[in-house]
């Protein structure tokens, strides 16, 4: 195998990762495996959480992919890497500067404080149900995920969590009425 094709394939899966962890977010942890992942979402003290498991099963898979690309497949040793990489940034980008788990930097702007006002979002509903932003690493625009959290939330698919923001809206569509 060439260079440029081991770096092809080790970009690739990176990439694909984040389209996989959307999609097993969505409809693993927000579903079947909410036992794991519900304490992710509510408040707690604990250094560790349920939802940890998650890397601990997915990093014996990505283990078991270098095992086996080293014996067998060279290629999904190389694909191995690229969904290493990609768990390193997720750690960085959701443990570290979303959740604060690693360290205390709080992005003022730019992309980072895109990433985490659309996690932030995410986690802006009480329960498995409805949600937005069940991606790491793409973020889209958090104005319309406030919209689609709105929407959802009208039309009774999501419980939205009570927040100052959506307090002084409603007072001052209260303050407006009167």
């Amino acid at each position: 195998m060439t260079w440029l094709e081991a770096i092809a394939i080790t970009l690739g899966a990176l990439v694909f990762m984040e389209f996989f962890a959307w999609w097993a977010h969505k409809y693993i942890m927000h579903g079947w495996g909410w036992g794991w992942h519900r304490d992710h979402h509510e408040p707690h003290e604990n250094t560790f959480e349920k939802n940890d498991l998650y890397a601990t099963v997915f990093g014996t898979i990505n283990a078991a992919m270098y095992i086996f690309g080293s014996l067998y497949w060279e290629w999904l040793w190389w694909a191995a890497l690229g969904v290493n990489l990609y768990g390193v940034v997720y750690a960085i980008v959701h443990d570290g500067l979303v959740h604060q788990r690693f360290f205390r930097w709080v992005p003022k702007k730019g992309y980072a404080k895109r990433l985490v006002q659309a996690h932030k979002l995410h986690h802006a509903t009480i329960g498995r149900e409805g949600g937005v932003s069940f991606g790491f690493v793409i973020a889209r625009d958090p104005a319309r995920l406030k919209a689609e959290l709105k929407a959802q939330a009208s039309a009774g698919i999501a419980n939205v969590r009570d927040s100052a923001t959506a307090r002084e809206d409603a007072a001052a569509r209260t303050t407006t009425v009167n």
